[in-house]
């Protein structure tokens, strides 16, 4: 992870690691301290704990963006961000 983590380099982490899907959760790691708020909230379980008592994004393409691990996570460590897609006709929906 780079020293200095600007919003800049956030997002282009997001779109690297889950290019693959239409909407994309980040979880920053360091500020996450395990208290499994995320996980419960989930309509959908896209996120589980791991072995290390961390937040992780199991399932991204289960995710619909709804916001409620963003919202509700008391450390502020969760980014959701719905990525806009081109339409046939080259507009953005």
């Amino acid at each position: 992870m780079p020293k200095e983590m600007t919003t800049s380099v956030a997002l282009a982490i997001i779109d690297q690691d889950l290019a693959d899907y239409p909407y994309s959760v980040y979880i920053f790691e360091p500020w996450c301290k395990g208290c499994e708020i995320c996980v419960s909230l989930c309509p959908k379980k896209t996120l589980e704990m791991g072995r290390d008592k961390i937040a992780r994004v199991a399932r991204p393409e289960t995710c619909t963006a709804c916001g409620l691990c963003e919202v509700w996570c008391p450390d502020f460590c969760i980014t959701v961000i719905a990525k806009k897609k081109k339409s046939g006709s080259g507009e953005a929906i």
